[in-house]
């Protein structure tokens, strides 16, 4: 029992260790625990109560009501003046009834579509927050993984011109370089110090910036091999296809011209006639000296047809029809916006591939020459401290921009997959 408790133990430990540094562990955390994303999906819960409301108008209106009221009257004379005796009345009233619209220019069969249009449209708002929380959780992410092997990089080139500085002593007393040539050692020591304060500071601020939009602290340790298996478009008329069709804004802009017709049917519906039947039942009781009894049934049929409120009626359909000339020509505006973002976002993700194969050449070269003017100079060749400096600080530019271009890659990839309407949690995979 024990070597089973301690073999479940390593296990567990070794998923948890394991999740910690896979991307998809913490895109899941801010997908599930995101404030702004779970307040929308409030939302959308209450949007579907407007569609059962708009149904209610279709089903009958049942009350009940009841009273009990009595009445003294007291001091009564008759015309001669003399006195007539008091007198006491209890009246009771009991009434059911029942009110049935039949008919109202469709204006509730419009109000009915409007709701499940709004329905949707909180539909697709929450789809866009999903994918905008997820955009976010992976740049917070992959921020975190640029800013922490920055910090490395600059950690390390204070160590290579620590150690250097401390060659260039040696070097110096034995007469093998001048003052200059350490000064300028000690110079660029004190720059690299810089730069790592600096890195670290940025480093900081990517792991505030991770916790609070991913929900978790940030990981002790990174995983390198960051890369996803994201399925992309092999084409930019392909990717304005699917985003003319997926685009969640997009969506949401034909919704709100949809909504906008129907405004406008509803408003015509307040000029047609409307017709609608009442049936109630009462029992009313009289309690005095002789009691009464009273019951009563009643149908009622109720025919309306507006006529003339003012020109209210019809400047609200002019509103109406304003309104929906709006929403068309912001769904026009929306759909040259998502086609020109479509043809950004697919020209950012070519672009951010070649310059992630342009650096990691720049880098394997920067370590070449590096390896080789850092050994001819210790060797006592030609090679100068300066450009010794000059080499470490191509290497470090050259492994801080390869870092970044990682990041750009990867990131240019969520947002095309955002602007194409693609981008959820089982879209994407490790690789």
């Amino acid at each position: 029992m024990k070597l089973f408790f301690l073999l479940f133990l390593f296990i567990f430990n070794f998923e948890i260790a394991n999740s910690s540094s896979n991307v998809l562990f913490f895109l899941e955390s801010a997908y599930k625990n995101n404030p702004k994303l779970n307040a929308e999906r409030e939302n959308l819960k209450s949007s579907q109560q407007n569609i059962n409301i708009s149904r209610s108008e279709f089903l009958p209106n049942i009350s009940i009501s009841g009273s009990v009221e009595g009445t003294t009257s007291s001091n009564r004379t008759n015309k001669s003046g003399a006195n007539i005796s008091d007198s006491s009345v209890n009246t009771e009233t009991k009434k059911i009834s029942v009110d049935q619209k039949i008919f109202q220019g469709f204006e509730g069969y419009n109000s009915l579509k409007k709701s499940e249009l709004e329905f949707n449209k909180a539909n697709y708002k929450l789809i866009a927050i999903e994918q905008e929380t997820i955009y976010e959780a992976a740049n917070a992410y992959y921020d975190f993984i640029y800013k922490t092997k920055s910090g490395l990089f600059n950690s390390e080139n204070v160590g290579l011109f620590e150690r250097q500085v401390e060659s260039d002593s040696v070097r110096l007393q034995k007469g093998e370089i001048t003052l200059t040539d350490l000064a300028q050692s000690e110079s660029s020591l004190a720059g690299a110090k810089a730069n790592l304060i600096s890195a670290k500071t940025e480093l900081l601020t990517a792991k505030t910036n991770f916790k609070k939009i991913i929900r978790l602290e940030a990981p002790k340790k990174i995983n390198e091999n960051f890369y996803l298996n994201i399925e992309l478009p092999t084409n930019l008329t392909q990717a304005l296809e699917i985003s003319k069709n997926n685009n969640p804004k997009l969506i949401i802009a034909k919704l709100d011209f949809e909504i906008s017709e129907k405004n406008v049917s509803i408003e015509k519906a307040q000029l047609s006639p409307s017709a609608s039947i009442n049936f109630s039942k009462s029992k009313n009781n009289d309690f005095n000296s002789t009691v009464d009894k009273a019951d009563q049934e009643s149908v009622k049929a109720t025919v309306t047809w507006p006529i003339l409120s003012g020109g209210k009626n019809y400047s609200s359909i002019k509103k109406s029809k304003f309104k929906r000339e709006r929403s068309n020509l912001m769904l026009i505006d929306t759909e040259n916006e998502i086609k020109t973002k479509t043809t950004n976002a697919w020209s950012i993700y070519q672009s951010a591939s070649g310059v992630l194969k342009a650096t990691k050449a720049q880098v394997k070269a920067a370590e070449i020459a590096n390896e080789g003017i850092t050994l001819e100079y210790d060797t006592g060749n030609t090679r100068t401290t300066i450009e010794v400096i000059q080499s470490r600080t191509l290497l470090l530019s050259a492994k801080i921009a390869n870092a970044k271009a990682e990041k750009d890659f990867i990131l240019s990839q969520f947002k095309l997959l955002s602007v194409l309407g693609n981008l959820r949690l089982e879209n994407i995979k490790k690789s």
